[in-house]
């Protein structure tokens, strides 16, 4: 290959041909002319350039409906690898996936995030280096998801009311001085709604709604592919929406009557602890431990206990009731619950399913789908891929390496880049 970059036009052409072999609309060397319109000498060209480049590969030959058979092309996902992680409040999670999402590996760690920013991304890094040992791989790009609003241009954490001393700190910046790389950071529950969309079963390719109730309550909306933020990071931060105006019920963000404050896992603990005397098995969790914790209230639901069972069938009610409202405004084809409350049992998902569809309008209601998360509770890091797989493979990221092989090596550049 040539040092001298493609032009805006090639790259952007270049771009697009392996785009619509990589997402599946276009797998033959005719159904790229058809339906790119180009030619078929630069389709040809082009095309085998992306297969020196080791990014896309010949493959069968595929079913004619007449004349000269065409040969299948392939997408590498194999040809590399981006590294995938999730930063809550309690744990953090990381993966390696391959350039069509599929985790290779992943690492799961019990932390509180509280610690501050530099010793949770000292954290996360040591685990992706576990990983990169493990699966003998290097990044292209880094994906990221955080337990707060994001300012997406910046990849800056903007006020995150669950991750005290995080405000302002940007996850980009700290990464990309350890790693050429690029690097893109979201909200997780943005992140988790883009993997249902993309990965989730059954894919429809409807408008989806995700729903996260664990220790806080979040929500994301992807709509035609694409995960709606808001002007400021702050779409789907339904957790601080006011259900109530009770002056009692303070939210850790500091308001009153917020839904998280009555919905959250944690609140539920506090409920509970409030009214221990009603359960002997919570009474003798909280003797042997000397606390309570959100799984302590939840398995004890799962167990039948009737404090437990009140208080976690009511937050799905009043979370579902919310939901219902939001349906009813953006009008999605599913609705997916995902989060810890789904390990409590089906009664929790039975309710809220059963609420979304007695409130919402009709209308809104004629078609809608309400499902479990089902990538078994990895849509967070598989959302994260799929962040830095489209971002990276975005024309004008994309067309800037296409010369170079791969982004190894380029990753200041490709940063700059996607930033504008």
């Amino acid at each position: 290959m040539t040092s001298t970059s493609p032009s805006p036009q090639d790259a952007f052409v270049h771009a697009r041909l392996i785009n619509l072999v990589r997402t599946g609309q276009a797998v033959t060397r005719p159904a790229l002319e058809a339906e790119s319109g180009l030619s078929r000498k630069v389709v040809a060209q082009r095309v085998q350039q992306a297969i020196d480049l080791g990014l896309l590969a010949d493959g069968d030959l595929a079913p004619s409906g007449g004349g000269r058979p065409s040969r299948s092309l392939r997408f590498r996902a194999e040809a590399g690898h981006v590294f995938a992680g999730v930063i809550a409040p309690t744990e953090s999670r990381v993966a390696v996936a391959t350039l069509d999402g599929t985790l290779l590996a992943t690492l799961h760690q019990d932390w509180d995030a509280a610690a501050g920013p530099d010793a949770t991304m000292e954290m996360l890094d040591g685990l992706f280096t576990r990983l990169a040992r493990k699966t003998r791989s290097e990044p292209w790009a880094f994906g990221i998801g955080v337990a707060g609003p994001v300012k997406f241009g910046t990849g800056r954490i903007v006020a995150p009311p669950i991750l005290p001393g995080w405000d302002g700190h940007s996850v980009r910046s700290w990464l990309r001085e350890r790693h050429d790389a690029p690097v893109w950071v979201d909200n997780d529950v943005n992140l988790m709604a883009l993997a249902e969309w993309h990965r989730g079963e059954p894919r429809d390719g409807r408008d989806l709604l995700y729903i996260l109730i664990d220790e806080g309550v979040g929500a994301g909306l992807v709509s035609r592919g694409a995960v709606y933020r808001g002007d400021s990071g702050a779409a789907g931060d339904i957790g601080h929406l006011q259900v109530t105006d009770d002056p009692t019920v303070v939210c850790r963000c500091g308001q009153t009557g917020c839904l998280e404050a009555l919905s959250g896992g944690w609140s539920l603990v506090q409920r509970v602890v409030d009214r221990v005397a009603e359960s002997p098995a919570l009474q003798r969790t909280l003797a042997r431990h000397g606390h309570l914790t959100a799984e302590d209230v939840g398995m004890a639901a799962r167990a039948g206990d009737p404090l437990a069972r009140e208080v976690v069938l009511g937050s799905a009610r009043l979370v579902g009731t919310t939901v219902a409202n939001l349906v009813n405004f953006v009008n999605p084809g599913t609705v997916v619950l995902g989060g810890g409350a789904l390990r409590v049992g089906d009664d929790v998902f039975d309710t809220f399913a059963e609420t979304v569809g007695r409130r919402v309008s009709r209308l809104a209601g004629q078609d809608l789908t309400v499902r479990r998360a089902s990538l078994g509770f990895q849509e967070g890091v598989t959302g994260a891929a799929m962040l830095a797989i489209e971002q990276l493979f975005a024309p004008e990221s994309l067309g800037q390496w296409l010369d170079n092989g791969s982004p190894l090596g380029r990753g200041a550049h490709l940063q700059q880049v996607a930033e504008g």
